[in-house]
């Protein structure tokens, strides 16, 4: 239970004596006047509002019987300050992330589903700042399917966010149902309206938006570019595979992707394949970077690579 410190006030020419109760947790209050009597200013420091409420009625009620009448009318006052103050604290918490910190989220698409994601907010972010924080988007592989939301932060940039990290853009991780995949109709339909959601709700640079995934987060970032190829500044698939009609949307899209070549799971020829025909497309911000040696699992030394994540923040539309 909150400790409760007792306060006397004085109200109005009744000199009614009664006990404003303020529930000592901090980071919210709430300050608001009472018809018909004087300004009454009332801290709030917890959800349990409506304690509030039954302890000033005690009091009016106690000291003076014939202020019954003003107590009904600042009993419903007060419930209509109360319930808007509570609706508004609790759509602050939802809407504000703590800055620096990766959070888990929930996000309802237009087909009914529950989206869970991982939200990270710079710890510079200022949503009323004219300076918009670039937005990376995250998809991860296959295995992190396959349990909670906290898995998508097993590899890539979440991980370095649960690691501390200090990240200069906002990032949103996804996570796949595992009965489907990234680069389905309707796993791309999710991610556009997900991305338009972050992107309404946070102070987004929307000329700084990047992409990328491992896996079969690979060939989701390979299909979701190309679906929207307007939308992203960079892309960069990690061991994945597109479609070579994807090409010619993709040709003018600066893109680097990365792929080992001992690869037994994502045949490394898939990445080949892309590249080349974005190149026969006309394509020239296509860059391939091949590890040698390197089994499925190329994407520890591509996410632990600066030069990747520096020319990122260089590519704007």
């Amino acid at each position: 239970m909150p400790l409760i410190r007792q306060k006397r006030k004085s109200l109005g020419k009744n000199r009614l004596q009664f006990l404003v109760p303020e529930l000592m947790l901090p980071n919210q209050a709430l300050t608001f006047n009472v018809f018909p009597c004087k300004s009454v200013q009332v801290s709030v420091r917890t959800p349990f509002l409506i304690a509030l409420l039954f302890q000033l009625l005690i009091a009016f009620c106690s000291n003076n019987a014939g202020i019954m009448k003003n107590s009904i009318t600042l009993s419903l006052t007060l419930i209509i300050a109360v319930a808007c103050a509570s609706a508004n604290i609790f759509a602050q918490d939802a809407a504000a992330p703590e800055k620096g910190k990766q959070v888990e989220m929930s996000f309802k698409t237009s087909d009914g589903a529950e989206v869970g994601y991982l939200l990270y907010l710079p710890s510079k972010y200022d949503k009323a700042s004219e300076k918009k924080a670039p937005l990376m988007m995250f998809l991860h592989g296959r295995g992190e399917s396959n349990g909670p939301l906290s898995l998508v932060a097993k590899w890539g940039p979440p991980r370095m966010a649960a690691a501390g990290s200090e990240l200069p853009y906002v990032m949103v991780s996804p996570q796949c149902p595992k009965e489907d995949y990234w680069n389905s109709e309707v796993q791309l339909n999710r991610l556009t309206e997900l991305l338009d959601h972050v992107t309404a709700e946070y102070a987004v640079n929307e000329k700084k938006m990047f992409l990328t995934g491992l896996s079969m987060g690979g060939y989701g970032s390979w299909a979701l570019a190309a679906k929207h190829p307007t939308k992203f500044a960079a892309v960069a698939p990690i061991c994945g595979g597109g479609k070579p009609e994807f090409a010619e949307k993709l040709k003018d899209i600066p893109i680097w992707t990365w792929h080992g070549d001992q690869d037994t799971a994502v045949p490394f020829k898939q990445s080949v394949e892309m590249v080349d025909e974005i190149k026969k497309a006309g394509g020239t911000k296509i860059k391939f970077t091949s590890l040698e040696g390197i089994g499925h699992n190329c994407w520890s030394s591509a996410y632990a690579t600066p030069q990747l994540f520096q020319w990122m923040m260089k590519q704007s539309k």
